[in-house]
């Protein structure tokens, strides 16, 4: 009898702490791959504001696949067919944006970085070079987060989490009472 009560005990534990674990741990802050069941591109990575970029996606079974940012107005790319999309001219250099790829409700998603200034001739004409800048905080559509594991985690996740680690612990004290009770 004593064996099937610390067995129950264990088996609550490990059931808590396995289905607790991917609750905390569910949002690794974008370090994971972004891997999807179809391919997409975005070319130039790199492009300068007002430019154009031109967005790709393959192997999705929809023939209609919708790629979106905050950078440029959504382009619904058809039958496997690249599109082009115009850079917002008012993006901020030097700033990232995450360019969002739809193939039936999957997304996949990819960086596009808005190019430096252009450092001018006077005579209003832009031949100058590009010369990077350091980041800025763009105005719409960059990609940002908390980082680390807690961007994703809602009141109910983290209840939820709680309630199964204060149910296993409260399960193992209380037979462990009981056990010590019926020894004595």
């Amino acid at each position: 009898m004593h064996s099937i009560r610390v067995a129950s005990v264990a088996l609550l534990s490990t059931a808590a702490f396995a289905l607790a674990a991917p609750i905390a741990s569910a949002n690794d802050g974008g370090t994971t791959p972004n891997v999807t069941s179809f391919g997409f591109t975005v070319s130039p990575t790199t492009v300068a504001a007002g430019g154009t970029v031109t967005l790709n996606a393959t192997g999705c079974q929809e023939p209609l696949v919708k790629a979106s940012s905050g950078i440029f107005d959504a382009v619904e790319l058809n039958e496997g067919k690249p599109a082009t999309a115009k850079v917002d001219a008012d993006a901020k250099p030097g700033a990232q944006y995450e360019v969002t790829f739809d193939c039936k409700g999957e997304k996949g998603t990819t960086t596009l970085t808005v190019a430096g200034h252009s450092s001018g001739t006077g005579t209003g004409t832009e031949t100058g070079t590009t010369t990077p800048s350091t980041p800025s905080t763009p105005s719409k559509g960059v990609k940002a987060g908390l980082g680390g594991g807690a961007g994703g985690l809602n009141g109910t996740e983290i209840a939820a989490g709680s309630a199964l680690l204060a149910g296993a612990l409260g399960g193992g004290v209380f037979l462990m009472r009981r056990r010590a009770g019926d020894q004595a």
